[in-house]
């Protein structure tokens, strides 16, 4: 059976129209975009998301709005579109060597050298960059460590929920009792049932929209980590190479790129070089003792 032609209802148990052609349509336009290789799996994951978008904005079929888009390059409705395409899976620490890592390396480096940048490559709903904030206050012991945060995302949704740092307590279940404590917030009367981060946290990350398919990356210069994980396996191995020339940009000799589990850059290896678990420096980096 054809990849390109896999099972999927007939169009009248649908709402709208869904031909082979829209979603090709949508592969291509959301890979030109955001770099987000669509397999043809994601039929119907695609079809349910953009319904949304054809309902709120009164339309009849998917060729209707794909032709606005199209006609709009500039318009509102692509932050939209590129919205409802976007997964976003996270969880406090996840992934936990990481954080012992960083917890280690911010260790290392110590106060003495001024301020610490680090970057949350995919930042989603804020959980990621929320835990390098607590790790850093846990390897200064303090609440204001000598650590800024930039925490990016080309979702503008879910960056908006990141900035307000207000989760449902279920999302903090697996922590420590300590940490809960210190670190967040539990909701009383009308906001029970929910947690906010501490102010202290917040205090320590610059939430902004970033697309890692620009030309260049405007976050200022290099960052001691950077955290790009689950992310790059939407793209394309040419399209994780550009990115990847761009993020070593922003690597000094010190600095540690942190990845998926199931990301491998083999392909790169004349940009980055692995140093441990998921870990990688940028080539030709010397190895700290």
């Amino acid at each position: 059976m054809s990849a390109t032609h896999l099972p999927h209802p007939p169009g009248d148990t649908r709402e709208f129209d869904f031909s082979d052609r829209d979603f090709r349509r949508v592969c291509q336009m959301i890979h030109a975009r955001a770099g987000i290789a669509l397999a043809a799996g994601k039929r119907d994951m695609v079809y349910g998301r953009l319904s949304r978008r054809l309902r709120a904005l009164g339309m009849n079929d998917f060729g209707q709005y794909l032709d606005r888009l199209e006609a709009d390059p500039d318009g509102d409705e692509w932050q939209s579109f590129t919205n409802a395409l976007t997964t976003n899976l996270t969880a406090f620490f996840r992934e936990p060597h990481h954080f012992e890592r960083l917890h280690s390396q911010l260790r290392e480096i110590g106060s003495g050298q001024g301020t610490i940048r680090l970057w949350s490559c995919a930042a989603s709903t804020g959980e990621e960059p929320y835990s390098m904030a607590i790790t850093a206050c846990e390897a200064f012991g303090s609440l204001t460590p000598p650590v800024r945060i930039v925490a990016t995302d080309i979702d503008t949704q879910v960056l908006a929920t990141a900035q307000r740092g207000v989760y449902p307590v279920e999302r903090i279940a697996s922590l420590d009792d300590a940490t809960r404590r210190r670190y967040f917030q539990r909701g009383t009367g009308p906001n029970e049932g929910r947690c906010r981060v501490n102010p202290a946290l917040q205090a320590l990350i610059e939430f902004r929209p970033l697309n890692l398919l620009a030309p260049r990356y405007d976050v200022g210069g290099t960052f001691a980590a950077l955290f790009c994980r689950n992310v790059m396996i939407y793209f394309d191995k040419p399209t994780q190479r550009d990115i990847l020339s761009r993020l070593v940009a922003h690597m000094d000799a010190g600095s540690l790129l942190y990845t998926g589990h199931s990301e491998n850059y083999l392909h790169a290896a004349d940009l980055i070089q692995p140093c441990g678990r998921t870990l990688y420096r940028r080539q030709g980096a010397a190895v700290r003792a």
